[in-house]
Formats: C-alpha cells, structure tokens, sequence
C-alpha cells in the first residue's frame, strides 16, 4: 500500500516548500481577506501568517509564510488518548463510551502548526442562509478519502488509511482504518461504499446521469467490497487519474458533507439512511414521512436526510456535525465525539467545541459585523474592497487581516483551457507562464 512521507521527509519538504496556497487550508473557497481575533484557536486548520517588519511592503506583512498541518503517517496510535472536558459527563453517564472506544486503531495524527491546542471554546462567524452552506462545509471537510497537503504538491490519507493502484492502474484498492464510526458510533465499514454504489449511485431516481468522475474512456467504473476495511475502484481501462480525483473537489472525492444532497462521495452511512429508501422501507412508510416533512416526494425527502447542514441527526464523519441547522438564524456546529484524527499527543481532535454562525441579513451587514470585529474567523464574504476600512480598523475591532495570495484568495480568477487549440498563435500564448500572470494581473 502506499504510504505517505516519513516525518524526517515532511521537515525536510516543509523547509522547502514554496509559497503557495494550502488546498487544505481554511481560505479553501474563500475571498481575498479574512479576519481573525487573536483568542481563535484555528492552529489545526490553516496556515499562519507571519507579520513581517513595518519597512516590509504591506502585501508581505498580510500574507505571510506558508506552514500547515503534517499527518504523520509513520506515528502509532498514542499511548493515551485525551478527549474534550466536555465530553466527560458524558462518559460518565454512560451516553458515550471512552476516548478509546471511540477512536480508530489507527487514528490519523496530526502535527498542528503552532503545537499542541487548548480544548474548548466557540468560534464565531457569519453566515448569508441556508443557501450558504458551504460556509459550513470548509469546517467538516474532513471526510475525504484522501487530500493534498498544505504545499498542494503530495497525497495524503485522511479517511483511507493507505491505497494502492494494481492491474495497471484499472484497480484501485483503499483500506479503511480498523474501528471507524461514524458520529453516532455505528462503525464505518465497506458496506457502507456498497450502499452509496448499489442503492444511491446505481438509483436512477437518485443519480439520474452516471457521473464523469466514476468513469475512463466513457466506461462507468464499478466499486466492489472486498472484507470491512477494503474496498476497490475497478475501472475497464487504465485510471491513473482517479486518485487525483479522490483528491480533488469532485463529485467522486469531495467527501460526503460537501457532496450533501447531490449523494456523491463514495460512501454513506447505510444504517441511516435505508429507513428512507422504498428498497428497505414500504412505500407507504416512506410516502408518509415524505408528507409529514411536506416535501414532494421520497426522492425529495432522501435529499434532505442525506444533507448534513440541513439534517441534524445524519451520522457523519468529519469533525463537527450540525446540532442547529443551517435554515435557523443561528446555525451551530458542535465537536464530532468520534472524529479519528488526533494530535502527537494523542488528544481527539477537533481543539474548538462549537462553530456559531449567525445570520446575515446581506454581505454588507455580515461586513460590518467584521469590522465591528463580531467574528473570531471570517473569509468568506468578506469583501476585498472593503481592505483599507478593514486595516483601519484592526486595533479598535481587536483582529487582524490576512491575505490569501492564492486561487481562493481572489474575488474573481482565470482559469485557462490548457487543451484549447483552435488557434495556434493564441495556444502560444496560453502556454507562457508570464503571459497567464499578465492576463491574471490585469
């Protein structure tokens, strides 16, 4: 199985590494400025920014160095596990089992930028309504089989513990990590790939267009279960590709939050979600919950519940879950008590107990509650014309902006067709590198 770089290589290829945008970072999708109050403890989610002398130019100054997270592959799972205080009375009380119960055999460790966290806390943003929620998504993404590391240059496993491509590169294989649940503490296992394959994605009332990302060559791929922790891709042609889009944000690799009610992500979590499909419940069952949600139809019900903004009870995998939902004028997201990433040190993470975020009536109330420095953590939204009052502002809203020099960062980007060739002189063009940031800087 490959398996990602030792810790000595990840020092060795942090030093080196340049400064680019994070496409694990907090700015993922975000606008050009973000604000943060200094009592926000976001280590874990993105880069710092470092301030730079004051006869630095100021676009130095706000944007920084680039440093995340390091998974440290090679780790063992820590001899002690810590969980959040406010997770204890409910071991005590017998609602949730220990720490150690809850997380995997082989838990994910994660090297935090700044060192070990303080557990607790809520952190607060701003939110436009229940269309806005992807606001909420960059904060449970953390359900990806696997993602790019903070440079963006190299794999790294996050729900698939190890993978591997064989039978030139038509089969690809993932292992799942030994003790996995989901957030209700029903194990995650294979089966619940086969039910997202044979009951949402192969349900033509569901997934009506098989998608372009689960197919080489116009061939649709097909998933198959191998025991409870191994699952393979089989594809007819060779699919080198297929793990970049495992990684990317695509319907096959966004995960299952991002994916919501669209039922991408290769996985779901089958002993929920059955109860709302007319294959395991009688039709007359599932119609009537369909009228008690008055929603049209058990197709239109299936999307709700299969919505992790929208449904609070929906089991998940990433490291908060909707305890508020994101139709209310305060929609809250509180820690996932078995999220299988933890620190060096061997405690659960997510540090922050609770992600509040409060309605906006419009972007520009949302941007003077920032200014107002109402928000411990705020990129999206934030408009970059906006920078100078944001600046002027800093000491007197008790925050400080940084600039995210990336994709991301901007409020408009160029995305060039590489494989455009109408045009043999215009194809000259897009191919120099100096030309694009000219076009881009314009």
């Amino acid at each position: 199985m490959t398996r990602p770089e030792t810790r000595e290589e990840a020092r060795r290829r942090r030093d080196m590494a340049a400064r680019r945008l994070s496409r694990r970072n907090l700015m993922k999708g975000a606008a050009a400025a973000s604000l943060a109050l200094p009592a926000a403890d976001v280590s874990l989610l993105g880069p710092r920014s470092v301030v730079a002398a004051q006869d630095e130019p100021i676009g130095s100054a706000l944007i920084g160095e680039l440093e995340g997270p390091i998974v440290l592959v090679d780790a063992p799972r820590p001899a002690t596990l810590q969980q959040a205080p406010m997770l204890d009375a409910l071991v005590e009380d017998g609602t949730l089992p220990p720490v150690e119960e809850r997380v995997p055999m082989e838990p994910l460790v994660v090297q935090p930028v700044e060192g070990i966290g303080t557990y607790g806390g809520t952190l607060r943003r701003g939110f436009t309504g229940p269309g806005d929620d992807e606001n909420g998504n960059r904060w449970v993404a953390g359900d990806k089989l696997v993602f790019w590391d903070y440079t963006g240059t190299e794999f790294r496993p996050a729900l698939a513990k190890s993978w591997e491509f064989s039978d030139e590169d038509r089969v690809f294989t993932i292992q799942l990590r030994e003790g996995h649940k989901w957030s209700d503490g029903a194990p995650f296992t294979a089966d619940d790939f086969v039910f997202w394959y044979e009951d949402i994605y192969l349900n033509p009332d569901l997934v009506p267009t098989p998608h372009s990302s689960f197919a080489i060559n116009g061939q649709q791929g097909r998933l198959e279960k191998v025991d409870a922790t191994t699952v393979q891709f089989i594809f007819e042609d060779p699919y080198p590709l297929f793990l970049t889009i495992l990684g990317g944000t695509t319907f096959m690799g966004s995960g299952h939050s991002a994916n919501r009610g669209f039922h991408g992500g290769a996985y779901a979590p089958a002993h929920y979600l059955k109860q709302f499909l007319p294959k395991y419940t009688a039709q007359a069952d599932v119609d009537a919950l369909a009228a008690e949600a008055n929603v049209e139809d058990w197709i239109a019900l299936f999307r709700i519940m299969n919505q992790w903004s929208l449904n609070p009870d929906l089991p998940v995998l990433g490291p908060w879950r909707s305890v508020q939902p994101v139709n209310t004028p305060n929609w809250v997201l509180e820690r996932n008590p078995y999220y299988y990433e933890v620190d060096p040190e061997g405690n659960q993470l997510p540090y922050i107990d609770q992600i509040q975020m409060g309605l906006a009536e419009n972007l520009e109330v949302l941007n003077l509650r920032a200014i107002a420095g109402e928000y411990d953590l705020q990129e999206r939204h934030t408009d970059i014309a906006k920078l100078p009052v944001f600046l002027e502002n800093q000491e007197q809203g008790e925050y400080s902006v940084h600039l995210d020099p990336g994709a991301y960062g901007s409020d408009a980007t160029l995305q060039i067709n590489h494989s455009y060739d109408a045009d043999p002189e215009v194809v000259q063009w897009l191919q120099n590198p100096d030309f694009r940031r000219a076009l881009s800087m314009g």
